[in-house]
């Protein structure tokens, strides 16, 4: 791709910036409610050493999570594709986690592990791992019925089948839940730093409280990076292992 091309998503970007801008200075809105870009920019210059410390600790949060959700929804997803009967008894139990939402049960995870960063990775945890288990049960699920039938016809056992034919099916599927599961990483990072402290969700609430808005836009403006960057580092990834089939 061209850089002609990658560059096409920044014209709205730039429209809506200027828009915003011209907007907040000519008084068509109350600054408190609508920050001019601007403002947004010299907030983020004049409070960067706070600011870089939230974003790391918010990035290292969102990383942890994403990494325990890759492991465990993985794990469950191959647990349940090797026996019908795991899938029928479990599986609506994980639909049902995933429906409770993560605001909800952020109290109790302070109760459960205390205030700081072991609340922040579980609730970053907790909200990324579904979209991996179903993504992969899904892939596991999607192996060629021809191919199938080829290793059993060759008595192949359940493991040898499993690692040889399932999982690599399932790896382009994989990647996808692995994608989504990235941005819900710093989504559930952020609301866990509402109620555990610390990051950019901390530096959000600790503005709010203050009034201040360029501040709130500024610590939301890093969270959207910082989803951004993890959702293209998957994307990287994908390109890199599958060129086959997303040239196909």
């Amino acid at each position: 791709m061209s850089w002609a091309k990658r560059l096409d998503p920044l014209w709205p970007l730039a429209s809506i910036a200027s828009f915003a801008e011209v907007g907040s200075r000519a008084g068509w809105w109350e600054a408190y409610l609508f920050p001019a870009p601007s403002m947004v920019v010299a907030c983020l210059w004049e409070d960067r050493a706070e600011f870089g410390g939230a974003f790391a600790e918010t990035l290292f949060a969102a990383s942890l999570g994403w990494g325990i959700a890759l492991a465990a929804g993985t794990l469950l997803a191959l647990t349940l594709s090797l026996s019908d009967r795991v899938e029928r008894a479990f599986r609506p139990y994980a639909v049902f986690f995933q429906t409770v939402p993560v605001v909800a049960i952020a109290p109790l995870l302070v109760i459960w592990f205390g205030f700081g960063r072991p609340t922040v990775v579980a609730a970053a945890a907790i909200v990324s791992v579904f979209p991996v288990l179903a993504a992969g049960f899904a892939g596991l699920r999607s192996a060629s019925a021809a191919l199938t039938d080829y290793f059993r016809l060759r008595r192949a056992g359940r493991l040898a089948t499993l690692f040889k034919l399932r999982i690599p099916s399932a790896v382009p599927q994989l990647l996808t839940g692995a994608r989504i599961a990235a941005g819900l990483a710093v989504i559930g990072a952020v609301v866990g730093e509402f109620v555990g402290g610390g990051g950019l969700g901390g530096v959000v609430d600790a503005a709010t409280a203050q009034q201040r808005v360029d501040k709130v836009f500024a610590a939301v403006l890093l969270s959207t990076l910082l989803g951004f960057g993890l959702v293209s580092i998957v994307d990287a990834a994908r390109e890199r292992l599958l060129s086959r089939w997303l040239r196909s």
